[in-house]
């Protein structure tokens, strides 16, 4: 996979908005609804770019690049995914938006959710795919993987899709050591959101691969914590979750390949615009 593959004949508008001490790069897609899109670790929102004219065919789509990655520049602060969730929030201020859906991938997926924890009357509806609530969830072998993401990686990473994007978009090409020291270090944190997420009241639909990072269970038992999964849906659905919530394991696809499906812009669209 090269970073072409990411990229589509999407026209966008991109625009930076100074929020939350940050100087946060967005491109907007399409018209309809707002939805904010939030791309992977190490990526940008140009790893849409496959599954972009769908999603902009249904909704405007913002795409943002968050803290360190593609076109906005690292600041001196830690990549803490609150603080993250916290800088979407002051974008949609800054955009005058009402309530618009967050949408999010892995590392964006994560930060989708504190959005909505943090900031439930920012949000709409929320799509949170390939993010887990707790750092045990992730297989061990994937853990000491995530062990070894350094800026010492760098050389080793020439030839990835997220090497030739970073040097083809960031302002600071020679940051991409920086950025690795700071996401290794980040992702060596435990967390644990269980009770963050048992407590949202975002209308919530949970995607992951068949073959993701975590195993099917761990997203069901996030699924649980929204009541999901606990009892029978019924004939007229007066069963499923009384928050709105859903859940989506999308098969024949892993952590690293979900982003760029159609079954994901097909299940995000679905339940962004059901009873709507």
């Amino acid at each position: 996979m090269t970073a072409a593959e990411w990229s589509a004949d999407t026209a966008g508008s991109g625009q930076y908005a100074e929020v939350n001490g940050i100087n946060l790069y967005y491109e907007t897609h399409g018209g309809g609804r707002p939805m904010i899109l939030l791309h992977g670790g190490l990526g940008s929102g140009e790893m849409f770019g496959p599954i972009l004219p769908v999603l902009a065919g249904h909704h405007q789509v913002i795409a943002v690049d968050l803290q360190g990655h593609g076109r906005t520049a690292d600041i001196d602060r830690p990549l803490a995914v609150p603080l993250m969730a916290d800088d979407v929030a002051a974008l949609i201020d800054h955009l005058g938006l009402d309530q618009p859906d967050v949408v999010g991938y892995s590392l964006g997926g994560g930060v989708a959710l504190q959005v909505a924890i943090r900031h439930p009357e920012k949000v709409g509806r929320l799509v949170s795919a390939s993010a887990n609530i707790r750092r045990d969830a992730i297989y061990p072998e994937m853990l000491q993987q995530q062990g070894q993401v350094s800026a010492a990686a760098a050389e080793f990473m020439k030839d990835t899709p997220m090497y030739e994007l970073y040097q083809r978009v960031a302002p600071r090409p020679g940051d991409f050591p920086r950025l690795l020291d700071k996401i290794g270090e980040a992702m060596a944190k435990d967390f644990d959101y269980t009770e963050e997420v048992r407590g949202l009241q975002v209308p919530t639909l949970i995607v992951a691969a068949d073959a993701d990072m975590a195993p099917p269970s761990h997203y069901a038992e996030v699924f649980n914590l929204l009541d999901g999964g606990l009892r029978d849906g019924g004939w007229m659905g007066e069963g499923r979750p009384k928050g709105g919530h859903a859940l989506a394991i999308l098969p024949g696809l892993t952590h690293y390949d979900i982003f760029l499906s159609p079954l994901f812009a097909a299940a995000t669209l679905a339940f962004l615009d059901q009873d709507r």
